[in-house]
This record gives structure tokens, C-alpha cells and sequence, in this order.
């Protein structure tokens, strides 16, 4: 049986109501996710927040009279709750509350399949809570409980703030490695043009990479049905391999415990070398979701990255002065399908002129006596002139930057004396 929730936003003014409309019908949409059936959603429209409860004495009793009229189980804040507040506001309702990133952070949990994902969530949940710890001497018995609750956490009413800082310190030790392993892998991968698949969540960004690529990742519409970052070498021409990489979406709200504990799930966001930013072209707020993701990737360190619009989803698109619209929009967008690969042919040309423009010519003189470097300075990228000297050939060849650096070194290295 699935726990009735309670959904409460609050307004700065009558006219933000309309934005904290369409944020709570998110919150809504994340509380389904989580497993939980969205039985009322209020607002408030409140000038300055009440320190000790964010909303009004008014407000907390309308709360609670709903929560006991209607058998609610849970509130949930579109905003976040300092732990006084939380702990005042279930004092007066009767009712567990949480807020928006607790509940971000427990669909995470309920996501997390892999070890590495795990951790990483994990961590954050931790460090979520460790501020809530003071006066909260029953929170941690609840993990496991229901929506709010989920992860590996512990379960005994008396842990206490040191040992929760062990599992921290612990955890962190086990990111440190994952970043090690992750920084080694990159590095083989150096020589090769990386495209990064970035946007909000459920906006498409595994369909399209599945297209592209031939993955078979999970495609789902629960939002952050994706945490574990999938990569896939694709040609797009004989010398241009490129490393495509599917990222965990963002959302409105990221808890910064989450940012920081996929820190190096994100490094492969901040070494990109283009960034498809997929956004859903039938969202209704499509400015304020690209405007969400912008300023994300300014959080994580990747704001001066390459960047092509894209805009997913067009099949779902009926209205043709919906499209003209979107194309005058964002003229530099690309409009692609990942469904049936409409415009995917105009997305992959568009990721061979960006390829180009940060591709190189570089000439190699090679004795004729070494064939072997000749097929390695063949293969680094697209030959653009042979000529025939006195014992020696001529090559130049065009291809990427850090690949043509790699074959220089291993080159010089292989004619070198002695």
C-alpha cells in the first residue's frame, strides 16, 4: 500500500504562485516515483517565511486537520526545511515531514544499482542528515521506513553523531578510490573526442544515447531512472572514434550532498569535449529547464564546455507553429527524435563540423626502413598528403588534438638514439 502524502509549497508573492504551481506538480511527480499517492497540494502565498515553521500558525493547523481528515502519512515541502523547522512542523501536525531534496535523495536510494552508485548516495544521505542529528534522537531508527527513509544507513536508535562521521570518512575513502579508477580510465581514453549527454531529468538523454550508440541502457519515464553513467565508442568517420557518455539527469533543487558525492561520475561532464545539452521539446517550461541544467554545469565546474542544443522528443511534437516557434527559438538547436531517429543525421553532422574545428594537421617524416611507424602515423588520423623523399616518406595527417600528441610522443620515442 502506497503512503498518502501531503504536497506544501510556498509563494513568495501572487504572482510566484504560478511558478510554485508547476514546481510542486514536479515534486507530485517525484513523490510517484518514490512510491507515494499525492492526496492534496496546498499553497501558501507568504511574503517572508516563519522562522520556526516556514509557513504560518494558520497553515500547520490546516495542516494537521488535513493530515487527520484524510489519513495522510507524510508532508512533503517544495522548499527546504532547516531541522528546526521539520522538527516543529511534525511536532504540531503529528505527521513525518521531509522536503524536496530528502526526497530527491531517497529516489536516488531507490535507484542506486550499482556499488559505486550506492555509495555515492549513501554519502550524501548521510551528510543530509548528520545536521539533523541534534534533538532528532529517533530519525535514524526510521531509515528503512518508507519514502524519506531509504538506504543502507543504521538502524539503532543510538547512533550518534561520531559514528555516523566514521561511515562518512569510510565512504569518502571508497569515493577516493572510485575517483582513481575513474581518472585511469579517462586517461586511456585521452585520445579520443568525448561527447557528453547532459540535461534534466527525463528528458530523453538515454533514448538518444541508445540511438546512437546501440547500448540496450534502461529507458524508462521515472525520472532518474539513470545514475550510473554508460560509455560507448562510436566512428563517426574512419579516424574520428568518439567516447559518448549518458549522465545522471539534473533537476530543480539538486541537493549539493548529491553534487559533491558524484563528483567523479561528474568529471566526465567537466572533460568533455562537446556537451549535448538533450532538452525535451514538448515542456512547457523549456527556458526555465535549460536554465536549471546551465546553471548545474556552472556548479560542477563545466560551464566553459563546448555545448549543442538538443531538442528531444519531436515526435511528440503535433503542432507546426510549435516547431517553427522552437526553431526560432533556439536556432543553433538541433530537433531529433531518439524514438524513430528523426534528425539524427543533422545532430551527427553537426558533431563532425564541432570534431573538425578542434582537429589538427601535423606532418611526420618517416624513414622507409620503419614500416611500423608509418601504419602507426597512417592510423592517428585522416591523411591528407603522402610524399616520397630520398629513403623517407612525408605524411600529413589531420585528426585530434590529443591522439596526434599521443602518436608524437611514441614516434619521437621510437627514433630516438640509443
Amino acid at each position: 500500500m502506497s503512503t498518502r502524502v501531503l504536497l506544501v509549497g510556498v509563494a513568495r508573492s501572487s504572482r510566484d504562485r504560478w511558478l510554485r504551481s508547476d514546481s510542486l506538480d514536479e515534486l507530485a511527480e517525484l513523490t510517484r516515483t518514490a512510491g507515494g499517492e499525492v492526496v492534496e497540494k496546498l499553497i501558501q502565498v507568504r511574503a517572508r517565511p516563519e522562522p520556526g515553521t516556514l509557513v504560518g500558525r494558520g497553515m500547520v493547523e490546516q495542516l494537521a486537520r488535513l493530515c487527520r481528515e484524510y489519513s495522510i502519512a507524510l508532508v512533503i515541502f517544495d522548499e527546504s526545511l532547516s531541522p528546526t523547522q521539520q522538527r516543529n512542523i511534525e511536532r504540531e501536525v503529528g505527521v513525518r515531514t521531509i522536503d524536496r531534496p530528502a526526497l530527491i535523495l531517497d529516489i536516488f536510494a531507490l535507484h542506486a544499482r550499482t556499488a559505486e552508485a550506492r555509495i555515492q548516495v549513501e554519502l550524501a544521505q548521510l551528510e543530509y542528515r548528520q545536521s539533523r542529528l541534534t534533538g532528532l534522537r529517533t530519525e535514524l531508527s526510521r531509515l528503512g521506513g518508507g519514502i524519506g527513509t531509504r538506504g543502507p544507513g543504521e538502524t539503532r536508535l543510538e547512533v550518534d553523531r561520531r559514528r555516523i562521521q566514521q561511515r562518512i570518512t569510510a565512504l569518502r575513502r571508497s569515493l577516493a578510490r572510485v575517483d582513481r579508477e575513474r581518472t585511469t580510465q579517462r586517461r586511456r581514453r585521452q585520445g579520443l573526442f568525448k561527447a557528453v549527454l547532459v540535461g534534466y531529468t527525463n528528458a530523453g538523454k538515454s533514448t538518444l544515447f541508445n540511438r546512437l550508440t546501440d547500448a540496450g541502457v534502461l529507458v524508462s519515464e521515472r525520472l532518474f531512472a539513470t545514475l550510473d553513467p554508460s560509455t560507448r565508442v562510436v566512428r563517426l568517420e574512419r579516424h574520428a572514434p568518439v567516447v559518448f557518455s549518458d549522465t545522471v539527469g539534473f533537476i530543480r533543487h539538486l541537493p549539493h550532498e548529491l553534487v559533491a558525492s558524484f563528483r567523479a561520475t561528474l568529471a566526465e561532464v567537466r572533460e568533455a569535449d562537446l556537451l549535448l545539452h538533450v532538452v525535451d521539446a514538448t515542456e512547457p517550461r523549456i527556458a526555465d529547464r535549460i536554465s536549471v541544467v546551465e546553471e548545474t554545469l556552472e556548479q560542477v565546474g563545466a560551464a566553459n564546455r563546448p555545448r549543442l542544443l538538443v531538442l528531444s522528443k519531436s515526435d511528440r511534437l503535433y503542432d507546426d507553429l510549435q516547431v517553427e516557434r522552437l526553431r526560432k527559438q533556439y536556432p543553433d538547436a538541433v530537433l531529433i527524435s531518439g524514438s524513430t531517429g528523426a534528425g539524427l543525421d543533422d545532430l551527427l553532422d553537426r558533431m563532425r563540423a564541432s570534431l573538425d574545428r578542434q582537429m589538427v594537421s601535423r606532418t611526420f617524416t618517416v624513414p622507409d626502413s620503419r614500416p611500423d611507424l608509418l601504419a602507426l602515423v597512417r592510423g592517428a588520423g585522416r591523411l591528407i598528403s603522402e610524399q616520397q623523399l630520398a629513403g623517407r616518406r612525408r605524411l600529413v595527417v589531420r585528426g585530434f588534438r590529443p591522439a596526434l600528441g599521443r602518436v608524437r610522443r611514441e614516434f619521437d620515442e621510437a627514433l630516438r638514439p640509443g
